[in-house]
């Protein structure tokens, strides 16, 4: 039996559900009740006469026909969109110079730029991904436009949520057990380190740094092979590692406020502030 005509509406709503992980994020997107987006997700279903998406008890995920479709409609929706642009919009060109701290790439800016990035073809990304502390004066001396980072003080660029910081360890070899205890931490300008330093400090618990790195990757790596354990953003966290929590001796950790920080150069910049705006209205949806 031949497919149904697919509208443009079913698959903003599919790839929505896709990039936020769920119904209740692709409301948000794209401006919607989760039960208006359930009910566009079935239609398209029926139309094709497939299921897309397995429904678990946590998370959504893709089926094998579900792929399928995803890579058409990204490119079905990048076409519609770049006709539209095309008849009624403003043709936005230009560099922007982005970075973001290695925490944040994956899980946050990642599905923005995949949401971005087709509707202005025109505007080239040059992306660099590097810890906050070095991101952050880099935006200042205007050599980045805009940053995704942890803030360094409540005035540095504009808040868009918090991200809880936790401990981790491997379950291999239970390091939290071990007095004084050993730890992996970033770089000595790091808020991540200081932030982990405080809260063993205010429990009062004993501690070595067995470990320096200013890479996620590094720290992972000391977790996973028994050297340490570590304070990492939630948002990081694998599945080789176990969130430690008061049942192992720890106590909490002070949150990240994420940001988005933008040079003052950048100001005169009509795709800088498209993305700047884009941004901030996905992830402010985070807190």
């Amino acid at each position: 039996m031949p497919a149904g005509d697919l509208q443009i509406d079913w698959l903003k709503c599919f790839v929505a559900v896709v990039d936020a992980g769920s119904l209740s994020g692709a409301a948000h997107e794209v401006n919607r009740s989760q039960s208006a987006v359930s009910m566009q997700m079935k239609k398209l279903e029926a139309a094709l006469g497939r299921q897309l998406l397995n429904r678990g008890p946590r998370h959504l995920q893709l089926t094998a026909d579900g792929q399928t479709l995803l890579s058409y409609a990204r490119r079905m929706l990048a076409l519609h969109a770049e006709t539209q642009a095309a008849f009624h919009g403003e043709e936005l060109t230009g560099r922007i110079r982005l970075g973001v701290a290695e925490d944040y790439a994956a899980k946050y800016l990642t599905p923005v730029l995949k949401r971005f990035s087709p509707r202005y073809a025109g505007v080239e990304i040059e992306l660099t991904c590097e810890q906050s502390t070095t991101l952050i004066p880099r935006v200042r001396s205007g050599d980045l436009d805009l940053a995704l980072v942890s803030r360094d003080s409540p005035q540095s660029g504009t808040f868009l949520f918090k991200e809880p910081m936790v401990w981790v360890g491997s379950p291999q070899f239970e390091l939290w057990r071990r007095d004084p205890l050993p730890i992996a931490v970033y770089e000595s300008a790091s808020l991540a380190r200081r932030y982990a330093v405080n809260s063993l400090t205010h429990q009062g618990r004993e501690f070595k740094v067995v470990y320096n790195s200013s890479s996620l990757a590094g720290q992972v790596a000391a977790v996973e092979g028994g050297l340490a354990i570590a304070a990492i953003t939630q948002c990081t966290v694998q599945p080789s590692l176990q969130v430690l929590s008061s049942e192992h001796g720890l106590g909490s950790i002070e949150p990240m406020e994420v940001s988005i920080l933008r040079s003052r150069a950048s100001r005169g910049s009509k795709a800088v502030n498209s993305l700047h705006a884009f941004i901030i209205n996905a992830l402010r949806l985070q807190a």
